[in-house]
């Protein structure tokens, strides 16, 4: 599994966002605080936000491009 997707087993800070493009909607897509390597503290999401990221993690190729890795927004 790429270490983008790896589910985080401690927490980590959360100095980037993992974003998910819409493959059919520019401009649209989800986002998750990550660290610099794209893992994402799980335990530090609500369970909405758990539900959307497993979501947009098994759609990817079809609804979602694959993930990247970006800076927030202020850094």
């Amino acid at each position: 599994m790429p270490a983008s997707l790896a589910l985080a087993s401690q927490p980590v800070q959360a100095s980037h966002e993992l974003l998910f493009e819409s493959l059919f909607q520019a401009g649209r897509g989800l986002a998750f605080p990550c660290d610099a390597h794209g893992n994402v503290d799980l335990d530090g999401l609500s369970e909405r936000g758990r539900e959307n990221y497993f979501f947009a993690r098994a759609v990817v190729g079809f609804e979602y491009h694959f993930p990247c890795v970006r800076s927030s927004a202020n850094d």
